[in-house]
């Protein structure tokens, strides 16, 4: 029965529609203009009318296209609501975030501790992936902490700190300037255009020399690799974000501090409205406070 109905074309028009611009709905859909041109062309040619009079200065609905346009945002308004109906209701005194295991176990936890004590009723559920969630999809998750290259438009994000990747040793251990030298090693994702590794940070460092005299120790995980050059096995490449805490305890110090590698912005992002929830609102206020008091 519906197997033939456009849903995506229908979609689209309504955003360009509600919108007033192809590149405004663009901007909300997370495609391109011309990909919303298309469909709307296509729905167009389904219904056998102009939807959109173009013109010099953009577009406007024909008289056909208001007329869809009340028809079909209600339709999709009727349709949210049910599918909403479905979502289980949310705890007003829970949150449920997730992150990597190495942001929570190296920042938020060992801070975590003054959030309770500022809001004692909300209980916070913390969940570790290093692959991102579809916040989207998964209604249970309400808030994620994440470090972002490009931010997702479809997606509200609070920027909390801006990370770069520099070298820490164990304070008092020897950098010999001859043979064999230990670099710790972690496979760091990244998707800024600079590679954050350690071929990368020699060059900038003018140590062409240290590729080739390298033993690598490997880890998989970056609270295992600060563990290890914690304990004075080697230098390490360590997110600044991440080292904070055992360089202000004294057991990591920074080596040529002046030589770094940008890298991403750690922030908070949801769904947009989740922000609004009274949990969600205090933890990223929460957070905030954490972040200036960093400064």
């Amino acid at each position: 029965m519906f197997a033939r109905l456009p849903l995506t074309a229908l979609r689209t028009f309504e955003s360009a529609a509600r919108l007033g611009g192809f590149k405004a709905a663009a901007d909300e859909l997370a495609v391109t203009p011309a990909a919303v041109s298309h469909q709307v062309k296509s729905l167009e040619q389904h219904v056998g009318v102009l939807l959109f009079e173009r013109t010099g200065q953009g577009v406007r609905l024909t008289a056909d296209g208001e007329r869809l346009r009340l028809q079909v945002h209600d339709a999709l308004r009727d349709l949210l609501g049910s599918l909403s109906a479905l979502v289980p209701d949310r705890d007003t005194h829970s949150l449920t975030l997730t992150t990597t295991a190495a942001f929570a176990s190296l920042w938020l936890i060992p801070r975590l501790g003054d959030f309770y004590r500022r809001y004692p009723d909300v209980q916070v559920r913390v969940q570790t992936d290093n692959q991102l969630v579809d916040l989207h999809r998964d209604a249970a998750v309400d808030l994620a902490l994440r470090a972002v290259i490009q931010p997702d438009p479809t997606l509200f994000a609070q920027p909390l700190l801006a990370e770069f990747m520099a070298v820490y040793l164990q304070p008092g251990l020897v950098v010999p300037d001859q043979g064999p030298l230990d670099l710790i090693s972690v496979p760091w994702q990244s998707q800024a255009p600079l590679v954050l590794d350690w071929p990368t940070w020699c060059e900038r460092a003018g140590q062409s020399d240290w590729p080739a005299r390298a033993r690598l120790r490997q880890y998989d995980d970056e609270h295992y690799a600060l563990q290890a050059a914690v304990a004075g096995h080697g230098l390490v490449l360590a997110s600044s974000v991440l080292v904070a805490d055992s360089v202000a305890r004294g057991l990591l110090a920074p080596y040529r501090a002046q030589v770094r590698l940008p890298a991403a912005t750690y922030c908070a992002v949801c769904v947009p409205g989740q922000e609004r929830r009274a949990p969600v609102r205090e933890f990223i206020a929460w957070l905030r406070s954490q972040v200036e008091g960093c400064a």
